[in-house]
């Protein structure tokens, strides 16, 4: 069975990542496994030039892993095309209680939207577009919305309602 998703999204430069750090911290406190999931819409590479990963990656590897007593890292080549989420998910998060991510803010998951005032007067998933699978936003000032608003610096409280909707 696959944990559940919750994807965090905003524009960029307003806080996706500090927000997400929070999170996770407060559901390792809470003693939840937790998966974390980041999209970068550009290509990236976490080998380094030079080095043997890169090396065997540079060689043609499809597939090329790393590992330590301490950690596993993967590179793997998707060709053409992203995977799907549910099947990232699938594939390599099953052994976590919850599954948080960065962006992906065009997927069907649940979303929670991190808003500051001084980035963007509008939300992507209540202004541009109603996207009805965002269920709390995270702000720096008050908002009257249909969902619960949160204080941008308020990770226990959206741990709560993240608990309470998808882990309980």
């Amino acid at each position: 069975m696959t944990p559940p998703i919750v994807s965090i999204v905003a524009k960029s430069g307003t806080g996706k990542t500090t927000l997400l750090e929070k999170l996770i911290s407060e559901m390792k406190r809470r003693g939840f496994r937790v998966g974390a999931i980041k999209h970068d819409a550009h290509s990236f590479s976490i080998d380094h030039e030079g080095k043997d990963s890169w090396r065997l990656t540079q060689a043609g590897a499809d597939t090329m892993l790393i590992t330590s007593p301490a950690k596993i890292a993967m590179v793997r080549q998707n060709g053409d095309s992203e995977p799907v989420l549910d099947e990232t998910v699938a594939t390599y998060c099953r052994d976590v209680d919850i599954v948080l991510t960065e962006g992906f803010k065009r997927s069907s998951m649940p979303k929670i939207e991190v808003h500051r005032r001084e980035r963007s007067a509008t939300l992507l998933c209540r202004g541009e577009r109603h996207d009805p699978t965002l269920f709390a936003v995270a702000s720096d000032e008050p908002l009257k919305l249909d969902v619960p608003v949160f204080d941008i610096n308020d990770a226990a409280g959206l741990c709560d309602l993240i608990d309470k909707r998808f882990l309980s």
